[in-house]
């Protein structure tokens, strides 16, 4: 997989990976150094280095190292550029659903406007192209509903 050179892309690719997010839980509580991280995983130490890579390259933590020792710390700012990108977009969306809310409201509100928008709906959904048993119109049925030339315990 070819690695994220945008820093928002850094990011997500980085919180994409579930030990990646328990070692930045892990880092909530204060600095670990790379055993403390490593300890709850049963990966090799390579591993858990390039894991600590990644969230390092992504911005989310900061390494240092202290004699023989390295810890590690979380860097909250890390997560501005995505938490700005997932405030944009959810804007974005919500004010999608509203207009499909106010939509819905407008549909419903005029009489009889339930049926017809169930229907436009149904025939939004339906690619015209396939026919099968349930894409009959009013001139398929009988007076039942039932699709014309079938049997029914009516006409039996």
């Amino acid at each position: 997989m070819p690695i994220a050179t945008d820093p928002l892309s850094r990011i997500f690719f980085a919180l994409a990976d579930p030990t990646r997010r328990a070692m930045l839980g892990r880092l909530e509580a204060g600095s670990a150094t790379v055993g403390e991280l490593a300890e709850p995983f049963a990966i090799s130490r390579p591993a858990v280095s390039q894991h600590l890579r990644v969230l390092d390259d992504a911005g989310l933590i900061e390494r240092t190292r202290q004699g023989q020792w390295r810890s590690c710390a979380l860097r909250p700012e890390g997560l501005d550029d995505a938490e700005r990108w997932v405030a944009e977009h959810r804007a974005a969306w919500q004010q999608r659903f509203d207009r499909l809310d106010e939509t819905l409201a407008a549909l419903t509100a005029r009489p009889g406007a339930s049926d017809s928008a169930a229907s436009d709906l149904a025939a939004s959904d339906h690619d015209t192209s396939d026919t099968d048993a349930s894409d009959t119109d009013a001139s398929d049925t009988d007076s039942t509903g039932a699709p014309a030339g079938h049997d029914t315990e009516e006409h039996r």
